[in-house]
């Protein structure tokens, strides 16, 4: 289920106005898309930072415009703490989006087991789906994975209806040897 955010039309536009807009809680927004006008809007912070924490990419606008959104992009201040701007784009439910999701590893790796260690090497990956059923997260089971093993973006398992949006081959999680493994004992005579 989509998070819901009650946005208002905003008619001020400008630094110092959108300084003192987020300084009572809302959020300046654009919506856009579909061949329809652009819209300057305005959104509750607290209803934005809960449906960016659940992982919402798909949002239900209410108020001033009603209909589906996708969050296409979030604008944070130069620390990366508070949001200062959000654009919107237009879907309806069976649209194709392109979006951005994190990848979570799931199981204990074999290969650790054999002294090797897992490399993450790809924490997120850009599928094309149905907006209706835009995953959260993608969950990868790494319990097979063996020493000097490599799995890419291809062997993900996606959501009915999704398809990568970048190569299949991209390496996503791989298991090599610790350091100092193959070595021989390493020990030293120190007379």
């Amino acid at each position: 289920m989509a998070d819901t955010l009650n946005v208002e039309k905003r008619e001020e536009t400008g630094s110092l106005r959108m300084k003192r807009l987020r300084q009572t809680g809302k959020i300046p927004a654009v919506l856009y898309g579909h061949g329809k006008d652009t819209e300057v809007l305005c959104v509750l912070e607290k209803e934005l930072t809960k449906a960016i924490d659940h992982g919402s990419h798909i949002v239900e606008l209410k108020g001033a415009a009603s209909e589906s959104a996708l969050i296409k992009a979030v604008q944070w201040d130069a620390f990366g703490i508070n949001i200062i701007h959000l654009d919107l784009t237009r879907v309806d439910a069976t649209e194709a989006v392109e979006v951005t999701l994190p990848i979570e590893l799931r199981g204990d790796a074999k290969g650790t087991h054999h002294g090797g260690v897992v490399n993450f090497l790809q924490h997120q990956v850009s599928i094309m789906c149905p907006a209706n059923v835009v995953p959260e997260k993608i969950e990868l089971k790494i319990a097979d994975l063996d020493v000097d093993q490599v799995i890419d973006a291809g062997q993900l398992v996606l959501p009915e209806g999704a398809s990568l949006a970048e190569a299949g081959t991209t390496p996503i999680v791989s298991c090599t040897l610790a350091a100092g493994e193959d070595d021989a004992t390493g020990e030293t005579d120190e007379s």
